[in-house]
């Protein structure tokens, strides 16, 4: 489960910047996760549980995560259509030809986070 790794990074990168900032305690956190990002969001948030409860990177008991879904979203470059895609390289629903340039959906990023 490389979301474990992942939200390791997330809180150190956040705990850095709260620390220049002289932020003692983190209050919600903020991700946007693309459903094509290869980040799943339940794995996540139990990720960010753990690291709560042994009260890591400047969080407590009443610290947040909110994941925001950023949907996958493709326009085909021949026909124009958009359309939601299961995978990175799909077929265009309306031409059939394997044309779609991803254009949402691989985001996986802090969004914002909140402290005191």
């Amino acid at each position: 489960m490389h979301e474990m790794a992942l939200m390791g990074d997330i809180l150190q990168l956040v705990e850095n910047d709260a620390r220049s900032r002289d932020i003692k305690h983190i209050e919600k956190i903020e991700l946007v996760v693309g459903d094509l990002s290869n980040a799943l969001p339940d794995a996540l948030e139990m990720a960010f549980e753990v690291f709560r409860a042994r009260r890591l990177a400047l969080l407590s008991e009443e610290s947040q995560l909110l994941i925001i879904k950023e949907a996958a979203r493709a326009k085909c470059t021949v026909c124009g259509h958009e359309y939601n895609p299961d995978t990175r390289i799909s077929i265009c629903p309306e031409c059939r030809l394997p044309s779609g340039i991803l254009t949402a959906g691989e985001t996986f990023k802090v969004q914002s986070y909140e402290g005191s």
